[in-house]
Formats: C-alpha cells, structure tokens, sequence
C-alpha cells in the first residue's frame, strides 16, 4: 500500500490536534492518560508531538473520552484555521478574472 505524503494543511492540523490534547492533559501524566486510554505511550508522545499527523479515529476518541473532550469540540478547534484558510483562498479566487 502506497501512502501519499501528507499535505502543509493535514500537518499543521495534526499540529493542532497534538498541542489541543497537551492542554487538554494538563498536570496528568503522558502514562497515565495513554494507560487509561489504552493506547501506548508512544503513540500518544507522537500524537501530541505532531509526528503522527493523522491518528486513527478509534484512537482519538479514546483519547478524547479520557481527557473528557468533545469529538465536535475538538474538530471544530482543530479544524478553524483550514477553514479560515479555505475562506480567505475561496474570497481571493473570486477576485480574480476569469481566463479562457
């Protein structure tokens, strides 16, 4: 199975899922949390470092139920900025004139 590279907008929103979660964990422990979401702590360290850009969604909401975090919540934060960047490249297409 051939894996395609991940695009600048799949990375940085990986980023900001790795940086929700590390606020969201707070004092608790990376073990302790990977532990009660029965995940390792390793695949935890590379989720919130950004390493792994696109976890599995049975991880993250395993994660997520831990941490006591909405699935929406967490989608709609980590996902604001493409949408803003969708919005702002969306509004500067429509400026531009037409080409045949």
């Amino acid at each position: 199975m051939v894996r395609l590279p991940l695009t600048p907008a799949e990375v940085a929103r990986g980023q900001r899922l790795g940086a929700l979660l590390r606020r969201a964990r707070g004092e608790r422990s990376m073990l302790e949390t990977a532990l009660a979401a029965q995940v390792s702590p390793e695949t935890l360290r590379k989720i919130e470092s950004g390493r792994v850009a696109t976890p599995a969604f049975p991880t993250i909401a395993a994660i997520a139920d831990v941490l006591d975090l909405s699935l929406d919540a967490m989608w709609a934060e980590i996902s604001r900025c493409d949408n803003e960047a969708g919005a702002a490249d969306a509004g500067h297409r429509a400026r531009e004139p037409l080409t045949a």
